[in-house]
């Protein structure tokens, strides 16, 4: 453990034991797809709560530790000991910690013993995670609860919206779930986006297909390789999903049907955000991040690049959108993590430095950042006024990469001077993590964590 010069606080545990290969986070080692199935499936099966969604890919790569728009930021791997034994669960639950340490640090700990974790979603003491298993497993205070399976694709991507929940897979399909009214334990298969009716339709004019290769047509509103992510705005009631196909494409969600779908990019879309201000960010394994403005036209809306943020030679792996404070973040596979700011019409504000490999997610609550990591770690930033970030602490525990980040706010122990939040972190490992971390962390403190 060591502190850097803009001040750190370590929250650490960990026994490096099975790593997964580096290889399996990043597009060019996961499999193309050339068609979609249209099996309907439903099930059920476990539980636990966690926040928003995220997800994203890259390649790895080594780039200097240094912190960004702020000062120094350390890398820290440190073993831990997880010591709890096997249930009938899948999962392994170690008690929570018992020490309070100011209420930060690792607060509860999931391994999941039957897939990595490549998204997750919350809504209120609801916590999805979806894995390699094909599997959306569903908790509930930290407790199994409920579960169901898709038949096929890796689930890459999860959105929360009432009672419906909307999964994005590597078989390049958009899957529609509704929690039942009677049992909220059951999850029943609702459909797909597109829905069939509209597959059916579009599939009469030869003039909806488009060539994905050589005598190889697919239909336009229809994903042919994997949804790589998902984001909603709920306000319009659009939903954006982004496709290593290099499509976006924009769906009514009142009636399911494709608005648009736009090349968007030269290579993987690795990530899309509903922004502010009627915009729309994409970041592709291209190297660029594209901004879309959303216009009406007539009963509908069409999309139109408005600007180019950011081109450069590595992949852009993950984008998070800070709606309070208006900020766009840009994670890469070089380990920076750039931002830009409304307030400076979308100027470059500056480059976090904080991992040494991929920064494979972000999210953002309040004025912090968290940043997930090829590297096995997260780093916490605060951004300050003139839009100065501090990195204020490196959370450590997982033993495989970062793969998914998401945060709500700790309404039990959050005050309007002292805003405090929980932070959902999914791994290669096969693990959840879950922290407490405090808006106003002091600099240059350590705490040091450890199961009793």
């Amino acid at each position: 453990m060591r502190n850097g010069k803009g001040g750190t606080m370590v929250m650490e545990q960990t026994n490096l034991q099975n790593q997964p290969k580096l290889r399996t986070l990043f597009k060019q080692s996961e499999p193309s797809l050339s068609s979609i199935s249209n099996n309907v499936d439903e099930g059920v099966e476990d539980e636990f709560p966690n926040r928003k969604s995220s997800s994203s890919l890259g390649s790895p790569r080594y780039s200097s530790s240094t912190t960004a728009s702020s000062e120094g930021s350390p890398y820290i791997m440190s073993p831990w000991n997880q010591a709890s034994p096997f249930n009938k669960s899948p999962w392994i639950t170690p008690s929570p910690l018992e020490t309070d340490f100011g209420q930060n640090g690792l607060i509860w700990s999931i391994v999941r013993e039957e897939g990595n974790i490549y998204s997750l979603a919350a809504s209120g003491d609801l916590l999805y995670t979806g894995s390699d298993s094909k599997n959306i497993r569903v908790w509930k205070n930290l407790k199994e609860f409920s579960g169901f399976k898709a038949k096929s694709g890796l689930v890459k991507a999860i959105i929360i919206l009432g009672d419906m929940i909307f999964t994005g897979h590597q078989d390049g399909k958009i899957r529609v779930w509704k929690v039942s009214s009677t049992n909220p334990k059951v999850h029943k298969r609702f459909g797909s986006l597109p829905s069939l009716r509209d597959l059916i339709k579009r599939s009469v004019k030869p003039k909806n297909y488009v060539e994905v290769r050589r005598n190889h047509n697919v239909l336009r509103i229809k994903h042919f390789d994997a949804v790589s992510c998902l984001s909603l705005n709920e306000e319009v009631g659009l939903l954006y999903s982004g496709s290593w196909d290099r499509t976006m494409k924009v769906w009514r969600l009142a009636n399911s049907k494709c608005l648009e779908s736009i090349d968007a990019h030269d290579d993987a879309i690795n990530s899309v955000v509903a922004g502010f201000d009627s915009l729309v960010f994409t970041g592709s394994a291209d190297g660029t991040v594209k901004v879309w403005k959303r216009e009406l036209q007539g009963k509908g809306t069409k999309h139109f690049l408005v600007q180019l943020l950011l081109k450069q030679e590595t992949a852009v792996t993950s984008l998070a959108v800070n709606h309070e404070s208006a900020v766009l973040y840009c994670g890469s596979s070089d380990g920076l993590v750039n931002f830009w700011e409304r307030e400076k019409h979308l100027s470059h504000g500056g480059v976090l430095r904080g991992h040494k490999m991929a920064v494979l997610c972000l999210t953002t609550a309040g004025n912090l950042v968290f940043s997930g990591s090829a590297d096995k770690s997260i780093c916490l930033w605060r951004r300050q006024e003139g839009g100065i970030h501090t990195c204020l602490s490196v959370l450590t525990g997982h033993t495989g990469p970062v793969k998914c980040l998401t945060v709500e706010e700790d309404h039990h122990t959050s005050t309007n001077a002292d805003r405090k939040w929980i932070v959902y972190s999914g791994s290669l490992d096969k693990s959840v993590k879950v922290w407490r971390v405090s808006e106003h962390v002091p600099h240059l403190k350590e705490i040091k964590q450890g199961l009793p």
